[in-house]
């Protein structure tokens, strides 16, 4: 069966700063989805970008007293900068100031205009300069302030083009009821649905009070609306929307792609998930496969801001620790679609409990001690009908590992397939303690030996091709060593590791340096000083399980873990507190004899519903 065509987006970057972790998580998943579906042998695109029109824009140009244009093209290095920093290789880099893009635009809203869903009217409402829309009078925090980016927004009254996206409420709770997986995770997707069944209100689609942006076609005296604009980056960075046949890209990764995902930041879901589906709809356009909606993160306990200087840029992280120590820590910290937090010490942690002592302790134990001293160096030739239950243990695990690990990477729920890998690392590791291959050296039992080695060489290798996706350097590194090729995928050939058995015996090994050197004390606080954060203090007050050091020999035993009640409670009821903006009052079924009464601070994030 031929492997059909793969279509990743991240969203495309507003150019009016640099880039940083926020940006680094979404380009960084996207490249991971995309080098996982390649590794399956499907043709994959993978397109990030910048979006560099509006009115924001504008006014952050003229208070550097530069063009418009002359700024965005200031801007834009950084960002392609920071993506080859980080490794990720996208097929394509959008501008939003580029003529292809502009044409495409312009025929999109012909192609709408001519479904008779754009007439001309007044209008007058709430802006925010920084989210670029519009806010209803309900969706404001007092004094008038925009709930994202808590600041004045502006009463702005002009003669508009509308989008007749009031007719797309029915039509938009069909195609949600006929994709129950449009909008993940299901939580955000149940916002969604609840936005749209209120109905929706016609959209304003052109500004006339400023000029940074793409013509109105015949009424120049109108600027598309910057959402209109840069969600058509999607398929204008393909050559779409094109007659059939005009565009081999667009009909290869849009028309006849299997999946098509764009992965965004929460607070932009709306208009990827009601505007952007309704604009094709009107034009007659296919619509994306799924919205993926991640969360937000905090930077050492910290909401990222410009105040605090915690706008972290990744450059500096990658001077330290290496690209792909950066990506790892990325996709496995966080669940892929929660909020989370970027914890430098947490990294520092990870990459000495995971990587230096999980993953490269394994490789060294084997590769640079064992089979060096005891084997030439090279991969023994091991009858597999031969092998005893404890490696036929370890080969099951890595079975299962892969087979989890790929629902995992499909599903985008990276930390789960990077969980169900490291249980193999863990595995391979019980297994070389169980076997203690050291003293087999010692023994004459040179067949007993050769198994043992074999069979976590082998291992090894099925870790070099699981984890390529995630750390595709430090993977092909792995793999040199064991002697092997750099993984290349290939159109219509499936990599993923499947039979049991593909090192070739005889193939000759090498201990290069470490994979994840480990950092003395010193190393790990001149490290940290370099990014800017504080050294731990001597003695640290109470854990928090999300930012201080873990010891990874600081485990209960598990009697005590038995002594833990932990309960899954069904919400029965919410609702508001009244006079508290943060209170929601939830009555809760955790299996007592009656509900329980909790106050919890949490109606900022989630609404009673």
């Amino acid at each position: 069966v031929m492997a059909r065509p793969y279509y990743v987006t991240t969203p495309i970057y507003y150019v009016n700063d640099r880039p940083h972790i926020g940006h680094a998580y979404s380009t960084v998943a996207a490249d991971v989805v995309a080098r996982y579906e390649a590794l399956r042998g499907k043709p994959t695109y993978f397109l990030t970008g910048l979006d560099e029109h509006g009115l924001k824009i504008e006014r952050r140009a003229k208070e550097m007293e530069l063009a418009p244009q002359d700024f965005v093209d200031r801007m834009a290095a950084p960002f392609r900068d920071a993506w080859e920093e980080l490794d990720c290789a996208h097929d394509g880099f959008i501008r939003t100031t580029s003529a292809q893009h502009r044409e495409r635009v312009q025929a999109l809203w012909k192609q709408m205009e001519a479904k008779g869903d754009i007439y001309l009217d007044d209008y007058e409402d709430w802006y925010c300069v920084g989210c670029e829309s519009f806010k209803t009078e309900k969706e404001l925090l007092e004094g008038k302030l925009c709930p994202i980016h808590q600041k004045p927004v502006e009463r702005i009254k002009e003669r508009s083009y509308f989008f007749r996206l009031s007719s797309y409420t029915q039509p938009l709770l069909d195609y949600f009821e006929a994709h129950p997986g449009f909008v993940q995770p299901e939580a955000r997707f149940n916002e969604v649905k609840s936005f749209v069944k209120e109905g929706l209100r016609d959209l304003s689609i052109s500004r006339t009070s400023f000029r940074w942006g793409i013509p109105v076609p015949d009424a120049p005296e109108h600027v598309i609306y910057v959402w209109l604009d840069a969600l058509t980056n999607y398929i204008s960075a393909l050559g779409g929307p094109a007659e059939q046949g005009e565009s081999p890209l667009f009909d290869e990764f849009w028309r006849e792609a299997e999946t098509i995902t764009h992965i965004v930041g929460k607070d932009i879901l709306r208009f990827h998930a009601i505007y952007w589906p309704a604009f094709l709809m009107s034009a007659g356009v296919r619509l994306p496969s799924q919205v993926w909606a991640h969360g937000w993160l905090t930077v050492n306990g910290e909401k990222k801001s410009k105040s605090l200087g915690n706008f972290r840029p990744p450059g500096p992280l990658v001077e330290a620790f290496g690209a792909d120590v950066l990506r790892y820590y990325l996709m496995r910290e966080v669940g892929f679609g929660q909020d989370g937090d970027f914890s430098h010490r947490n990294l520092v942690n990870r990459y000495h409990g995971e990587l230096a002592n999980g993953l490269g302790n394994l490789m060294n134990r084997i590769v640079a001690s064992i089979l060096r001293k005891s084997l030439g160096g090279r991969v023994p030739e091991v009858d597999l009908d031969q092998l005893g239950d404890i490696d036929h243990g370890l080969i099951e695990k890595a079975r299962a590992a892969a087979r989890d690990a790929s629902k995992h990477f499909e599903a985008l729920a990276f930390h789960r397939a990077l969980d169900t890998i490291w249980e193999l690392v863990a595995a391979a590791n019980k297994y070389v303690d169980s076997t203690e291959p050291w003293k087999l050296a010692k023994q004459d039992d040179k067949t007993r030996l050769e198994q043992v080695c074999y069979t976590v060489l082998e291992t090894l290798r099925w870790l070099s091709i699981m984890l390529f996706p995630v750390m595709p350097t430090k993977c092909n590194e792995l793999r040199g060593q064991l002697g092997m090729t750099a993984l290349l995928p290939t159109e219509q050939v499936d990599l993923w590791p499947s039979a049991w058995g593909g090192l070739r015996p005889g193939t000759k090994t090498l201990a290069a340096t470490p994979l994840f050197p480990r950092f003395d004390e010193s190393q790990e606080r001149s490290i940290l000083e370099r990014l800017g954060v504080e050294p731990a203090p001597a003695e640290p007050k109470k854990a928090n399980a999300m930012t201080e050091p873990q010891q990874s020999n600081d485990f209960i035993e598990f009697d005590d873990f038995m002594k833990v009640d932990l309960r899954v409670g069904l919400v029965l009821s919410a609702d508001k507190v009244q006079k508290s903006k943060k209170l929601l009052k939830l009555s809760i079924d955790a299996g007592d004899p009656e509900p329980r009464q909790i106050l919890a601070g949490i109606s900022e994030h989630y609404a009673p519903e």
